[in-house]
């Protein structure tokens, strides 16, 4: 994204605070949005009256889901409160209407099926989307440190909402996953001896300047070549890229005639629902899942073959 002085600025303030790259490039496009429905009129010069028209715009004008109103209300909210200190009040606008919409589920058979059509490291990494229920953002963005082997869990580091989590391994991953941290340590152990390592969480590098040499800080999933660090700009090695998964998920539903639209995102849908399925409470899925609100975990009863405590279709019951 090319920036203006203006969004530079801002950009600088985030990662000052510590916000996180995805959340950084989530705010500056909607502050940007809103800078050109305004018709390029510098934030200070509006006020709530035009944020309350923006928002409104976008749940009247562009029917954006909720989710995606409040990811704009909360950039405009860090722009004026954190970055322009100015309180803004009481905004009053419409908010957004169009509801959630049902998560898509595969079966057990169907996983099964798709990853038996995946090879290499797309068919790992969706084994660790369905089997500790992660975001594929999380799961690609592993370390070897964040692996427990013995215990069986996965520790997820600043996750959604800046949180960290545990949450369970699968033991048949075990044997991929020890090849896979070899491979990793290799590739590292080349890359340190150019002076070059993994790509390092926020100002850690400078803080522990050899921590790019220790195993611990390296992905599971390296990127097959070096990079510039997305922050400071030195030459890296990062994880390998959404793309490749997502591309090869396409692939593999089209190969075994899947009739539904599938994402990276509905291997943990299928995880947490599938769990409830096998007669798991619903508040251990959402500690694993890692959600605030067990209301967020509630969406999966609705998608059970036998949900409400067990409530059967009274047409199965003639006759």
């Amino acid at each position: 994204m090319s920036k203006s002085p203006f969004l530079r600025a801002v950009s600088d303030d985030m990662r000052l605070r510590g916000y996180s790259i995805r959340t950084e490039h989530a705010y500056l496009h909607w502050i940007k949005r809103y800078i050109l429905f305004n018709h390029k009129r510098h934030p200070e010069t509006l006020g709530k009256e035009e944020i309350a028209a923006f928002l409104t715009y976008l749940a009247v004008e562009r029917h954006v889901a909720i989710n995606t109103q409040k990811v704009a209300l909360n950039a405009l909210a860090f722009l004026y409160q954190k970055f322009l200190h100015i309180e803004l009040g009481d905004l009053g606008f419409s908010l957004a209407t169009k509801q959630r919409r049902l998560p898509v589920v595969l079966s057990a058979a169907q996983v099964a099926h798709i990853i038996s059509e995946l090879d290499g490291a797309a068919s790992q990494i969706v084994q660790m989307l369905y089997g500790s229920g992660l975001r594929v953002s999380e799961c690609l963005r592993l370390r070897i440190q964040d692996v427990d082997l013995d215990r069986l869990h996965v520790t997820v580091r600043d996750g959604k909402g800046n949180k960290d989590r545990q949450t369970l391994l699968a033991a048949s991953c075990i044997p991929w996953l020890q090849l896979r941290i070899s491979n990793s340590i290799a590739i590292q152990q080349k890359d340190n001896a150019l002076g070059v390592g993994p790509s390092l969480p926020h100002a850690l590098g400078r803080k522990y300047p050899s921590a790019f040499r220790s195993p611990a800080w390296m992905f599971i999933f390296p990127s097959t070549t070096l990079c510039a660090h997305p922050v400071t700009g030195e030459l890296c090695r990062h994880h390998l890229h959404e793309s490749l998964v997502r591309k090869a998920l396409s692939i593999a539903a089209q190969k075994i005639g899947l009739c539904k639209k599938i994402s990276c995102h509905t291997f943990r849908h299928s995880f947490a629902t599938h769990l409830l399925q096998a007669g798991y409470d619903i508040r251990t899925v959402q500690e694993l899942l890692g959600h605030n609100d067990v209301k967020t975990t509630q969406i999966y009863t609705h998608v059970l073959g036998q949900h409400y405590a067990g409530t059967v279709s009274p047409l199965d019951r003639l006759g």
